[in-house]
C-alpha cells in the first residue's frame, strides 16, 4: 500500500517506461504461440523463459512459497507489511535514493502477499536490465525497514483497515472468509487487522523475509528481449544469495464449510452488497476444466452470463453480479458478489439462489456449453497478448503445478469438456447451496443471522 507521493512516484515511472518502450514499437508476433524454454541458470535457479526481441523490453514474474499462511497466527499482516516495505531503501541507499533509481531507468518493481505466495514483478528496458536486477537483489536481501519507513507504512496500512470497518464489499469479503474457513489461515485477509497492524515490529518482518524467501519454492518466468546465457547470469546475481530451504509453517488441507448458511452485518449504507459461495473444486482435480467451463456460463462470463441476464436485465435487481472460481495450496472456492437497494435484497439473494439451484439440477444446455467453449478458446490469445501477461500467466502454470506446453494443450482441454462432464461439474459445485452473506439495511428479518459451522480441515 503506498501513499500518494509513493503513488505519483509509480505513475512517473510506469510513463516514462511506457513511453521509451514506444519508440521501439513493432508488430508483436502471438505470444501463445512462443516457444517457452525451461532455463536453469550455472547456479541452478530455474525459470520458464520467452526470449522476444520484438522491442527492447523484458518482464519478469516470481514467487515464493508462503504468503500470507505464514503471517503469525496473532499477527496477521507481516507479509503484507513486508511487500511494502522492500522497495522503500536498501543496502546503502535510503527510500528517497532508492526509487530515485528506479525512476531515473523507468524500472517497474512491485511486491505483494497473497494466500499462498510472496510474489513480486519486474520491468525494464532492455538497456537497464543490469541495474533493474540488482536493485531487485538489493531489496530481496538488504532491505533497510528504517523506522521512518516502517512507521509510514504502517500509518497506510492503517488507514485503509479503517476504510474498510465501514465498507460494505471489505466487510462481507472478511465475513466469508470467515465462515468458509473459521480458524485455518485462510481466513485471515492478508492486510492484517487493526489490532495485528499495530503490534507488528521490524523483527516480525526480518524473520519473516529469514523464512519465506528462499530458493526452494522460487518460480520464475521470464519474456523479453535477453539471452539465455545472460538471463542466467542475471538470475544467479539476483537470487543466488538467498537462503536454499524456506522455514515455513505447514499449512493443513481444508474443505470450506458446507452450504447453505446465510450471515447477516447491519450496516447503515445506501447500497445492499450480497457476498456469495461455497466449497469448489482444487485445479489438479479432474473435473476443474468442466467447472471452469461450467463457471462460465453461470457467472463468469460478464454481459453473457446466466446470473447477470436474470439478476441484471430481467429483474433490474442490480447493476452488476459476478462469480469465479478461486483455487488455493490447500483448498478451492467459488465466489460471488453483488450490490442492490436495501429492499430489494431479500429479492436479489432470492434470485441467485434460483438460478443456482437451476443449473446445479439441470446443468447447462449444449448450445451454452458450445458457446463458452468458443470464447475460452479465443479469448485465450488476448489474454496472453504482452510481455508482462504472458509472464504472469507462465507463473502461474507454474504455481499451479502444470506442464510447460500447458498452452499448447489448453483449447484441446477445453474443447474435450462434454455436457455430461459440464453436469456433472455444476451438481458437484452448486448443488448443496450457498454461503451467503448480506450487509447493509436489508430487514434483519429477511436475512436472519445464521451461526457458521467450522469448516473440516483434513
Amino acid at each position: 500500500m503506498k501513499n500518494f507521493v509513493t503513488s505519483l512516484r509509480i505513475s512517473a515511472r510506469r510513463f516514462a517506461f511506457l513511453a521509451a518502450a514506444s519508440l521501439a514499437l513493432a508488430p508483436v508476433p502471438s505470444h501463445a504461440a512462443a516457444k517457452i524454454q525451461h532455463l536453469i541458470s550455472p547456479g541452478g535457479i530455474e525459470a520458464w523463459f520467452v526470449q522476444d526481441a520484438t522491442v527492447p523490453l523484458i518482464a519478469m514474474e516470481y514467487a515464493f512459497g508462503g504468503g500470507a499462511t505464514q503471517d503469525p497466527a496473532d499477527k496477521p499482516g507481516v507479509g503484507n507489511m513486508v511487500a511494502s516495505l522492500l522497495d522503500e531503501g536498501s543496502g546503502e541507499l535510503d527510500s528517497k535514493a532508492f526509487h530515485e533509481r528506479l525512476d531515473r531507468r523507468a524500472i517497474e518493481l512491485n511486491f505483494s502477499s497473497t494466500r499462498d505466495y510472496f510474489r513480486g514483478s519486474l520491468r525494464m528496458l532492455k538497456d537497464n536490465r543490469d541495474e533493474a536486477f540488482d536493485l531487485l537483489r538489493m531489496a530481496l536481501t538488504s532491505a533497510r525497514f528504517d523506522s521512518a519507513d516502517v512507521e509510514r507504512i504502517r500509518a497506510q496500512v492503517v488507514s485503509g483497515l479503517r476504510r474498510d470497518t465501514s465498507s460494505p464489499s471489505a466487510l462481507a469479503s472478511r465475513k466469508f472468509l470467515q465462515v468458509a474457513f473459521g480458524d485455518h489461515p485462510y481466513s485471515r485477509q492478508a492486510s492484517g487487522t487493526l489490532d495485528s497492524v499495530a503490534k507488528i515490529d521490524t523483527d516480525d518482518m526480518k524473520d519473516y523475509v529469514r523464512r519465506v524467501l528462499a530458493k526452494d519454492t522460487l518460480r520464475i518466468s521470464v519474456v523479453g528481449d535477453v539471452d539465455p546465457a545472460t538471463l542466467g547470469q542475471l538470475l544467479d546475481q539476483t537470487f543466488g544469495g538467498l537462503p536454499a530451504k524456506a522455514k515455513l509453517t505447514p499449512v493443513a488441507e481444508v474443505e470450506a464449510a458446507r452450504p447453505p448458511q446465510r450471515a447477516f452485518i447491519p450496516l447503515d449504507v445506501p447500497q445492499t452488497v450480497v457476498t456469495f459461495g461455497g466449497p469448489g473444486i482444487k485445479r489438479n482435480d479432474p473435473d476443474f476444466m468442466a467447472g471452469y467451463v461450467v463457471n462460465h456460463i453461470l457467472g463468469g462470463g460478464g454481459l453473457s452470463s446466466r446470473l447477470y441476464r436474470e439478476v441484471r436485465e430481467k429483474r433490474g435487481l442490480a447493476y452488476s453480479v459476478n462469480e469465479s472460481l478461486l483455487w488455493m495450496d490447500r483448498s478451492a472456492i467459488f465466489v460471488g458478489n453483488t450490490g442492490t437497494r436495501a429492499d430489494r435484497a431479500g429479492e436479489t439473494v432470492d434470485a441467485i439462489e434460483k438460478e443456482i439451484r437451476g443449473i446445479a439440477e439441470e446443468g447447462p444446455t449444449q448450445q451454452e456449453l458450445d458457446e463458452a467453449k468458443s470464447y475460452l478458446k479465443g479469448s485465450q490469445m488476448l489474454a496472453l497478448d504482452s510481455s508482462s501477461k504472458l509472464a504472469s500467466a507462465l507463473l502461474q502454470y507454474q504455481l499451479d503445478k502444470l506442464p510447460i506446453d500447458y498452452i499448447e494443450k489448453r483449447n484441446a482441454i477445453v474443447d474435450a469438456v462434454t455436457l455430461d462432464d459440464a453436469k456433472k461439474a455444476a451438481r458437484r459445485l452448486w448443488g448443496q447451496g450457498l454461503l451467503t452473506v448480506i450487509v447493509g439495511r436489508a430487514p434483519q428479518a429477511a436475512v436472519q443471522p445464521a451461526a457458521a459451522t467450522a469448516p473440516k480441515a483434513n
